[in-house]
């Protein structure tokens, strides 16, 4: 992420619309010739893990944890220092059994060296074990089926014959769901065991524990490995190694066109914890998981065919970055030392559109199950490269001609300033970033009006309102930054997608940033979506992008436009196969405000919709008031010509049927 203004190269050249520039609350002249189609990729979604630090730990809370449906916290002890207290964090002993986190001599792959030791203390009684509090709570609904799994072996063989419980319960220890699998002491290799679990009752509460136990008079003094556990619920699309449903189908409902993956700046902080799509792929027990971004630990359980099928299950196409030999601690590596990681980026954009018989990347897709590439057009190489921006004069001509050569189909996306510094081969497509106060997006409804028609496009990658106060855009709420996206804040990104809009000739997409977060707890705010163990809180925002997403229309059509730093923005399109006109309007102020439409149609219906999203400007939804703004569709009295008011602090969409 970035925080600044955008930058650009200002041009005299621009979209002239027809008429001329008037007072916001006045008439609105529609021209009937469109002026350009709108890019069917306009509106998406960006992935950037959202997290939050915890004493010692520092966790995420938007892949792991959030839409990748996995519900158990540190569940293969990855990337932890074992013999630690905080590498068992989200695990706890029940009934006085012994646990620890182990450097396993034997564990149970190489990219998996730690286990979970547990003893049964001698003369224990009752059912002894362990349990996983979650992420921040497990729901539990008697309507899924979860299913459960996990390694174990004796770390010396013993005459135990028993079993072991695994349940589903409270904190308080009240039973939901649980199912006995047999043990023996005699498994000294690894095993891997699988159950279902089936709740009898739903609970209201999230504050619940997924366990592991055997009955303490049988099992004392035995001591047991467990490696590699999972528990999953229901999945979007029934996907294995899915998503949360809730989480995925709030996304789904945006209908975006396209997901940047796999996260931001998540691409790597150092070269040695950059993320390395070949770590990401294949068996779970496969996957050794990285330190994030930020210092917390990524499980890669969501990996790049999860991202790719993601991508398949929401109906959008990948936006996908390769690392391109920077990092956020501030390295760049020299150019001669690129090439392995040149051919890594080759290797990671083949194992997604490649040949089975032609790349070995590719033929590790189709053993996998996927003989057929997915669909790729834009690579975006980096991210955020305006950090290094004199390196990266040599690692995009190097990334860039050798990824051109080797792939002349694909489109790709340069993330340094635009023309500055200068970089060959020309880039046909920049990544711009923004993070600014609501003020600044409305006033800026016009900044790509300036931009020169010259064969280069733009993706408004990451943007939002972050705060109130541009003195205060990393600051702390109480001094303009916000918690939860406002009223305030989503009109004036409205006002300036009314732009995006208007100019999607040169802008092919745009994504709000982040995406998603915790409410436990959280490190980034604000985010478009965020949720809890069982909630889903969609923000305004996030209705300010459904409702440009699902009414965009496939071609614009110039109109008179609204005044430069003014409070009301608006911007026209149609929709030919509907025959429809879709108007919407950001009125960024508090009174309401008056306009009149003049379209270039004679058959026009005499009603409409109009789809409004208002508030007071502080108002946002949250999980106190998980719906306090939200969408309200109305009959409106439409023709040739109408009228209509904005009222304060609103977006508008309004649909006409006109031919």
């Amino acid at each position: 992420m970035f925080i600044g203004l955008l930058k650009r190269r200002t041009l005299a050249y621009g979209i002239l619309a027809s008429g001329a520039v008037v007072n916001a609350a006045t008439t609105v002249t529609v021209s009937g010739t469109a002026s350009h189609p709108i890019p069917s990729t306009l509106y998406g979604q960006m992935f950037e893990a959202s997290t939050f630090a915890d004493g010692e730990n520092i966790m995420t809370s938007y892949g792991d944890g959030g839409v990748y449906a996995e519900l158990l916290q540190n569940r293969a002890f990855q990337q932890v220092t074992a013999n630690t207290t905080a590498a068992l964090y989200a695990w706890s002993p029940l009934n006085g059994a012994d646990i620890a986190v182990i450097a396993d001599p034997s564990p149970v792959s190489s990219a998996l060296p730690n286990s979970l030791q547990v003893t049964i203390p001698e003369g224990a009684s009752g059912q002894v074990g362990f349990g996983n509090e979650g992420y921040w709570g497990i729901k539990v609904d008697s309507e899924w089926t979860y299913d459960a799994s996990f390694y174990y072996k004796f770390p010396a063989a013993s005459s135990f014959d028993g079993s072991v419980t695994v349940g589903l319960q409270s904190m308080e220890g009240e039973v939901y769901a649980s199912a006995t699998i047999p043990v023996s002491g005699s498994q000294t290799a690894w095993k891997q065991v699988a159950v279902a679990l089936k709740p009898t009752s739903s609970p209201t509460t999230t504050t619940n524990n997924f366990t592991i136990t055997f009955d303490g008079a049988t099992a004392a003094g035995q001591t047991i490995d467990f490696a590699m556990f999972s528990l999953f619920p229901p999945t979007f699309k029934d996907r294995a190694n899915g998503l949360r449903i809730d989480v995925a189908t709030t996304l789904y409902d945006m209908k975006p066109s396209f997901f940047r993956l796999p996260g931001g700046n998540n691409l790597g902080q150092t070269f040695s914890t950059r993320w390395q799509w070949n770590a990401t792929v294949g068996a779970l027990v496969d996957r050794p998981g990285r330190m994030g971004d930020w210092g917390y630990v990524n499980t890669d359980g969501l990996g790049l065919m999860e991202y790719m099928y993601l991508c398949e299950d929401m109906e959008m196409e990948p936006i996908m970055a390769v690392w391109a030999g920077y990092s956020l601690d501030g390295e760049s590596l020299p150019e001669d030392e690129l090439w392995p990681y040149i051919q890594q980026a080759i290797d990671q954009i083949n194992f997604v559109i490649g040949d089975p018989a032609q790349s070995e990347a590719a033929a590790l897709r189709a053993s996998l199950g996927r003989p057929e590439p997915f669909p790729l057009t834009y690579v975006e190489i980096g991210n955020e490269d305006f950090f290094a921006s004199e390196s990266y004069i040599y690692r995009w001509r190097d990334f860039a001609g050798n990824l051109t050569a080797t792939f002349p189909q694909l489109r790709f996306i340069a993330t340094s300033y635009p023309f500055n510094p200068i970089i060959e081969p020309t880039p046909l497509q920049y990544d711009n970033h923004v993070y600014q106060t609501p003020s600044w997006f409305a006033e800026n409804a016009f900044y790509y009006d300036s931009f020169e028609r010259n064969g280069t496009y733009y993706f408004e990658g990451e943007y939002a309102v972050i705060s109130t106060n541009a003195s205060n855009l990393y600051g702390t709420i109480a001094e303009g930054h916000l918690m939860y996206p406002t009223v305030q804040g989503s009109t004036s990104e409205a006002a300036f997608m009314t732009g995006l809009e208007r100019n999607s000739d040169i802008v092919f997409a745009a994504s709000y940033a982040p995406l998603l977060v915790n409410v436990a707890s959280y490190q980034w705010t604000p985010n478009l979506v965020a949720y809890d163990a069982a909630n889903v809180y969609p923000s305004t925002s996030y209705y300010v992008q459904q409702l440009f997403s699902l009414n965009r229309g496939d071609e614009y059509l110039p109109s008179t436009l609204p005044t430069y730093n003014g409070t009301l923005y608006w911007s026209v399109t149609r929709s030919n196969t509907a025959g429809e006109v879709l108007i919407k309007i950001a009125n960024t102020d508090t009174p309401a405000q008056d306009l009149t439409f003049i379209l270039p149609y004679t058959d026009v219906s005499p009603t409409g919709t109009a789809q409004v999203l208002a508030g007071a400007p502080t108002a946002s939804n949250s999980p106190t008031t998980p719906n306090a703004v939200v969408p309200v569709t109305s009959s409106i009295l439409t023709g040739q010509t109408f009228n209509y008011t904005a009222p304060g602090y609103s977006v508008s969409v309004l649909t006409i049927k006109a031919s």
